[in-house]
């Protein structure tokens, strides 16, 4: 038996300004939707164009309050194939949360406060 990844989850307040950012910033392109016929919540599942790996963005209906992020400590990374562009990109749109230069590594904050590593492909 084997398993692959697939997908990841997180949940957003604003399904289009986060389908915005992940655009903007990390050039993800969402590859489908899913909304209940009640309209109690919107999934949206935005993917690469390299793999078959897909963020999944859940939006609900009920929920007002910001979620609960602890301390940052999980997160999702992605590889930069341009790195110096990217890092230049993120510092434009200000969302570079945490620099770490002795590791190589710089991490940026999305609209609801998860963080997001950022590294070379090449590594």
């Amino acid at each position: 038996m084997r398993f692959s990844f697939n997908h990841c989850n997180i949940n957003v307040l604003d399904i289009e300004r986060s389908v915005a950012f992940y655009r903007e910033a990390l050039g993800l392109n969402e590859t489908r939707r899913k909304e209940a016929g009640d309209g109690s919540f919107v999934l949206v599942f935005l993917g690469d164009e390299i793999t078959p790996f897909r963020l999944e963005l859940t939006w609900l209906r009920d929920r007002k309050e910001p979620y609960d992020l602890g301390d940052n400590e999980s997160h999702i990374a992605f590889a930069a194939d341009d790195y110096e562009a990217a890092h230049a990109l993120h510092r434009k749109m200000d969302c570079i949360c945490y620099e770490n230069p002795g590791m190589g590594i710089y991490f940026i904050e999305d609209p609801d406060g998860y963080w997001i590593e950022i590294i070379p492909a090449h590594r």
